[in-house]
C-alpha cells in the first residue's frame, strides 16, 4: 500500500473518520506528507460527533484535513430517498473533492472502499467509478479484518470503532429525508450511546423509533431503568412509539433484498 500511494504524488483522500478511510489517510500522510490532504464532506447526514472524532484523530497523527460543505439535501434526487440515494450523495461529494483536487494539484482522489464492500449493496460505487476515484484498499484486497489489524498496528483511534454510516441510512427508502428526521436520529443515537450502547442503530419509521442492538445487549436495554430512560428520551424527541427489533443489530437492514423490506 505504501508503494502504491508513493507512486501517486499528491492525493486527496475522502476522509470520514471511519477505520477504512482513516487507514488510507494515515498511510498517505506517512508516505506523502503534506502532499496528502484529507477532505471531509460536512452535511446534515454526517453526525457532528463523527466530525469531531475525525478531526481529533487526524490532528493526532498530523495529517492535513479540509472540511467542505456538501448540499445533498438541496438535491431532490437525494432528498426523495430512492434506493440509489448513495449515488446522488457520493456524486455531490466527489464533485466537491474534484474541485479541491484541482486546486491543490492532486493526481488522484482516494476513498476507503475495501474488498468486502465490492459484494455489498453500494450505489455510491458507481459515482466513484464515474469520477475516477481510486480505492487502494480494495485494489490490494484488504478485508475489514486486515484494515482493523493495520489500524491497530499504527495506533489509530478508529481501529476498533464501530461502523457509522451516514444518518440517512437510518431512514427507509422512499421516505423523504429532512433536517428534522436526520436530527431526530442523531439525537436518539446519542442518547443510546450515553447509556453505553456503542454498536446500535435507530431506524426512523415516521413516529416510530426501531432500535437495533446486538442480541447480547437486548436484555440490558430492557432493564427497567434503562428502558424507561430510552422511552422517555425518544418520546421527548418526537417519537410516539419506541420499539426494539428482536432480530438484533444488522448493518444495512434497510437495504433492498429478497423478501419484504424490514
Amino acid at each position: 500500500m505504501r508503494e502504491t500511494l508513493a507512486s501517486l504524488g499528491t492525493v486527496v483522500v475522502a476522509y470520514s473518520g471511519g477505520v477504512d478511510s482513516s487507514l488510507v489517510l494515515r498511510v498517505a500522510h506517512e508516505v506523502l506528507g503534506a502532499r496528502a490532504l484529507g477532505v471531509i464532506g460536512r452535511s446534515d447526514s454526517y453526525a457532528a460527533r463523527e466530525l469531531e472524532l475525525a478531526l481529533e484523530q487526524a490532528a493526532a497523527f498530523g495529517a492535513r484535513v479540509e472540511v467542505v460543505t456538501t448540499g445533498e439535501l438541496a438535491d431532490p434526487n437525494f432528498r426523495s430517498n430512492p434506493t440509489q440515494r448513495c449515488y446522488h450523495c457520493k456524486s455531490e461529494l466527489y464533485r466537491q473533492l474534484a474541485t479541491v483536487a484541482g486546486r491543490v494539484g492532486a493526481r488522484a482522489i482516494l476513498d476507503g472502499t475495501i474488498a468486502d464492500d465490492l459484494a455489498d449493496f453500494r450505489p455510491g460505487r458507481r459515482a466513484a467509478d464515474e469520477k475516477g476515484v481510486r480505492s487502494p484498499l480494495a485494489e490490494l484486497g484488504f478485508t475489514k479484518a486486515d484494515v482493523r489489524a493495520a489500524a491497530a498496528h499504527l495506533g489509530l483511534a478508529a481501529h476498533d470503532k464501530p461502523a457509522s454510516p451516514c444518518l440517512a441510512s437510518r431512514i427507509p427508502y422512499g421516505v423523504e429525508i429532512t433536517r428534522e428526521n436526520l436530527s431526530m436520529v442523531e439525537r436518539g443515537e446519542a442518547l443510546l450511546r450515553s447509556l453505553g450502547f456503542t454498536e446500535m442503530r435507530l431506524r426512523h419509521h415516521g413516529d416510530t423509533a426501531r432500535i437495533e442492538v446486538p442480541l447480547a445487549e437486548i436484555a440490558r436495554l430492557t432493564e427497567r431503568a434503562t428502558r424507561a430512560r430510552v422511552v422517555e428520551g425518544l418520546k421527548a424527541l418526537g417519537y410516539r412509539y419506541v420499539t426494539l427489533d428482536l432480530e438484533g443489530f444488522r448493518s444495512g437492514s434497510l437495504n433492498p433484498g429478497p423478501g419484504p423490506n424490514p
